[in-house]
């Protein structure tokens, strides 16, 4: 299973905020920022902070996918 933020990305557009934008209302680092921008794992204190920011449930930014390889290869 892979971690997806896409839900977040169509929030925040949603919201009119671009991802400085997210960074500074929500309280969190640059770092934290860019591992969401590569679906990359992030703590659960930063979700948190983005959900209370948005004022949304963890279900709307984060999502769990199916990986892309294949086993076979």
């Amino acid at each position: 299973m892979a971690i997806s933020y896409d839900k977040l990305w169509k929030l925040s557009i949603d919201k009119k905020l671009n991802k400085t934008q997210l960074r500074d209302c929500s309280g969190i680092t640059s770092s934290t920022l860019a591992r969401l921008s590569k679906n990359k794992g992030v703590s659960l204190e930063a979700l948190e902070r983005i959900c209370r920011a948005l004022d949304c449930e963890i279900g709307d930014v984060v999502e769990f996918v199916e990986d892309k390889v294949s086993l076979n290869e």
